[in-house]
């Protein structure tokens, strides 16, 4: 795995919008601009997996668009369109405003992801407008691409086993060509997707709705979305909660390391799960384990046919990583890999193209090139062979199928200068913030939630014991229970508050 991927699956789509309206005032750093209220109209593009669209199913659901500069230091050169998408509150005479959602990545569309999820924040559409957006960068908002569906294909598919001279210069490669491919295809760009940008983008949002403050919900990169926003705009932070947190802080070693211990201990208890249950990969934790590293060895010696494709190594330890985000994805994880050592991929497969932003169709969705050219930008660090040698063998000691040299090794060869600008967070002045660490999240380990709590100044911790990427979204109903408390009453926690998992 070459990197970790914070993020939630979403299926690639496109997105109508509509005619504009007259103008309102929006306060920018820049200085005085306006920002055109969002006409919004039926979502036809959204591809669903019956594939109805929602202008079809649910009118309620409706898309739209807000324009942007593409270089804040210009704002009268070049625009781009974001995304954006709506669900109307089911409590109108109720209702608070509006609470915008950022999913993570950073790379995910909040456009496809809102859609697919709005079950899950039902109680939430009782009292707000739920709206969430495609980012700068990605997916319909000037969505970054790499490659052709081809050039994608190939690099997804890369194995990184067995670890050798070898496999390594083949990673190298792949890396300095995904990122010519990059400037090839999204030049332009490449330069103004950061995080910084995309918080501005968020207050143009937050005025193009009519909202006097941003009511905020991010998770996984959401959560540093959010933090710069309130950094940057601490006036303006309504309600606030940032669920599975990063601490911008860490540099790319300090980060790989922390996501390589995150999924070992995940897999370790998937392993545990699996054996409890009567596990079809091995009697207990240590056979399963050897079972299924003995399976990747072979998948990098043979890749296995499905449907016409190859089941590489590469793309079975990725479904692997994908399945670990949430314990409710464990059992499908153990039936896949059971098969695959039968001799059937397709479960891996279905797994993998999920993370990678694979469609049915064979095109790709911007998330694996969208992930790499925001979190590039979003530092200055260009990592030496020496620091990438330093960490991938660090990290292999503390899982030898998670190990990796991190984002570094891709960032290393990035087309774009990159700003620390997102790595420096200070919400002083903000109303409160919640933020919400889960101890058994392998994307975003616990150690970060606390610190970006104390980063903030303004924030309360909320601790979730139990697995997976996102606490909200687990079902706990201790967290959903706060969390519901203050977004829809605005009591905030009180300090200190554990809930237990389930």
């Amino acid at each position: 795995m070459r990197h970790v991927l914070a993020a939630v699956t979403v299926i690639a789509a496109a997105v109508s919008a509509c005619a504009s309206a007259p103008a309102v005032p929006d306060a920018d750093p820049e200085g005085a601009v306006t920002v055109k209220p969002v006409a919004w109209g039926p979502c036809t593009d959204i591809k669903r997996p019956q594939g109805a669209t929602p202008a079809q199913e649910d009118t309620t659901v409706r898309c739209g668009k807000v324009t942007v500069p593409l270089d804040y230091s210009k704002p009268n050169g070049d625009t781009i369109d974001l995304a954006l998408i709506k669900l109307s509150a089911t409590h109108p005479n109720k209702r608070i405003g509006s609470l915008v959602f950022n999913f993570g990545g950073p790379g995910a569309s909040g456009v496809d992801t809102l859609d697919q999820a709005a079950k899950a924040f039902g109680v939430l559409r009782t009292r707000y407008d739920l709206i969430s957006f495609d980012p700068r960068g990605v997916q319909r908002s000037a969505g970054v691409r790499c490659g052709t569906d081809a050039e994608m294909e190939t690099y997804a598919a890369l194995n990184t086993l067995p670890i050798n001279a070898e496999t390594r210069a083949k990673g190298k490669a792949a890396n300095q060509q995904f990122a010519q491919h990059c400037e090839r295809d999204a030049g332009k760009v490449l330069p103004y997707v950061g995080t910084a940008n995309a918080a501005r983008d968020m207050d143009r949002i937050r005025a193009a709705v009519g909202d006097p403050k941003l009511n905020y919900f991010g998770m996984s990169y959401g959560t540093q979305l959010g933090a710069v926003y309130a950094t940057e705009y601490p006036e303006n932070v309504g309600r606030m909660v940032l669920d599975a947190p990063l601490d911008p802080t860490v540099d790319f070693e300090q980060r790989a390391l922390a996501q390589t211990r995150g999924f070992q201990q995940a897999y370790e208890s998937f392993l545990r799960w699996c054996v409890k249950e009567g596990c079809a990969l091995g009697a207990n934790a240590k056979a399963a384990d050897d079972n299924i590293e003995k399976l990747l060895h072979q998948l990098a010696a043979k890749s296995l046919p499905v449907n016409g494709r190859q089941l590489t190594q590469g793309l079975a330890s990725t479904a692997i990583a994908a399945a670990l985000y949430s314990d409710l994805t464990w059992p499908f994880l153990e039936t896949a890999l059971a098969h695959a050592v039968n001799g059937k991929g397709g479960g891996l497969m279905y797994l993998a193209d999920t993370y990678t932003g694979r469609n049915p169709d064979g095109t790709y969705s911007t998330q694996l090139s969208s992930f790499p050219a925001i979190t590039c930008v979003d530092s200055t660090e260009r990592p030496d062979e020496a620091l990438l040698r330093r960490t991938e063998a660090t990290a292999l000691k503390i899982s030898p199928m998670f190990g990796s040299e991190g984002p570094g090794g891709l960032c290393r060869f990035w087309p774009a200068g990159g700003s620390d600008q997102a790595r420096h967070v200070d919400a002083t002045g903000s109303k409160p913030i919640v933020v919400v660490g889960g101890k058994g999240d392998p994307a975003t380990p616990y150690q970060w939630a606390p610190r970006l709590t104390a980063q903030l100044k303004t924030a309360t911790l909320v601790t979730y014991e139990g697995e997976g990427h996102g606490a909200y979204t687990s079902g706990n109903k201790c967290v959903t229970g706060v969390v519901n408390a203050y977004l829809l009453n605005g009591k905030v926690p009180v300090k200190g508050t554990t809930c237990a998992a389930a």
